[in-house]
C-alpha cells in the first residue's frame, strides 16, 4: 500500500469517527436540555408544595 493510500485511509476513519463522536454528543446535549428542564419542573412543583404549607412536606418516611 503507498503512503498515500494508507494517509487517506486514516483520515477517512479519523473522519467517521468525529463524525459517530459528534452524534453522541449532540444526542447527549439534548438529553442534558431534557433532564434539565425535568429537574427545573420538579423543583418548581416542590417550592409550590413548600409555599403552600403541604404537611407531608416534612413528615418523616414511615421507614425513619
Amino acid at each position: 500500500m503507498d503512503p498515500l493510500q494508507a494517509h487517506e485511509d486514516r483520515i477517512s476513519h479519523l473522519t467517521r469517527a468525529v463524525e459517530d463522536l459528534s452524534d453522541v454528543v449532540n444526542r447527549q446535549g439534548r438529553e442534558l436540555d431534557r433532564l434539565t428542564r425535568l429537574v427545573a419542573m420538579l423543583a418548581e412543583r416542590e417550592a409550590e408544595r413548600e409555599a403552600m404549607g403541604s404537611p407531608e412536606a416534612n413528615v418523616k418516611p414511615p421507614h425513619w
